[in-house]
């Protein structure tokens, strides 16, 4: 299966994926040039960016499919330097799927100037007795999928007895596993009644969920709420993504269908308890900060809002 592109070779609109990055004084030689063995790390890097991008942890996808990828083949073609701090655009993308082995052509630019072409061969194995076997036609479509500009993953939300075995599993290895939170604290008396929306890959294995908490409709307990449970305030909480897949765009995807999903239900305003390590990330979204940072399951947290 070779996956064609129209535009010249080494134009960025030939690459699905861009991975930009900054060049560190450790990669620099004497030369005071990016040492050359360096190049192959950048593609790697682009490599690990390009299976986030397919919403596919590396290691759990690879055991379900039951194989693993070795190289067998990595070339470099030099036509120019990189230096010092300077950005690099890492171009990557998948020209050819085989019945065993993948080809993947890279392009590193610095602004519209290439320099540096590659390609890396993988062969999918047997992890243990590394003879290579079939790549699995799932596989094949998904990486064929995102290559065409498709969408990789699909998004489902509902009731907390639909959703609860997926979700759940997400925030026990986000929250209990990973940041030490109680278990018992985990799933509470307010998931039966909000909205919950779970993020699946291809495989349909969940890597993203959070949850909707609908507004007080109690006014007469008001005066003793918070700004989150206040009258005609939405609430999105229990935010959790797969470790491997962090940093892409899969925890916006659901915050952003949750924000949706509020304003159908007329909902002017959200507020939620953020994390001080993920402020960041809400501010992007445009949530701005209320008051002090407190701490909640033994976390820093910072109330934000966000009117819709």
């Amino acid at each position: 299966m070779t996956l064609s592109k129209d535009n010249p070779s080494n134009s960025p609109l030939n690459f699905r994926l861009q991975h930009r990055l900054r060049v560190r004084w450790a990669e620099v030689d004497m030369q005071k040039v990016v040492f050359n063995p360096h190049y192959l790390t950048y593609f790697d890097i682009a490599i690990a960016q390009y299976w986030r991008e397919l919403a596919l942890p590396y290691e759990l996808t690879l055991k379900s499919l039951e194989g693993d990828l070795f190289v067998k083949k990595a070339t470099l073609e030099y036509n120019g330097s990189a230096y010092f701090d300077e950005t690099l655009t890492i171009c990557l993308r998948c020209a050819r799927i085989g019945n065993s082995s993948m080809q993947f052509i890279g392009s590193i630019l610095r602004d519209d100037q290439e320099l540096i072409s590659g390609e890396i061969v993988y062969v999918f194995a047997d992890p243990v007795k590394k003879i290579s076997k079939p790549i699995p036609p799932e596989f094949k479509s998904i990486i064929s999928r995102y290559e065409e500009g498709a969408d990789v993953t699909y998004l489902k939300t509902g009731q907390w007895h639909e959703l609860r075995a997926d979700a759940l599993k997400l925030r026990q290895e986000v929250f209990v596993d990973e940041q030490g939170v109680p278990l018992e604290l985990e799933e509470d008396e307010l998931d039966a009644s909000s909205i919950h929306a779970v993020l699946y890959n291809a495989l349909k294995l969940p890597i993203a969920t959070a949850r909707l908490i609908m507004p007080s409709l109690d006014k007469s307990k008001s005066e003793t709420l918070s700004v989150s449970e206040t009258l005609g305030v939405g609430k999105i909480g229990r935010m959790a993504v797969s470790r491997e897949l962090r940093g892409t765009h899969w925890g916006s995807r659901v915050l952003l269908a949750l924000e949706e999903l509020a304003r159908t239900q007329n909902i002017k305003s959200i507020s939620l308890h953020a994390q001080c390590q993920a402020k960041g990330f809400y501010a992007k979204h445009l949530y701005l900060p209320i008051g002090e940072t407190f701490e909640e399951a033994g976390i820093l947290h910072i109330e934000m809002n966000k009117q819709l």
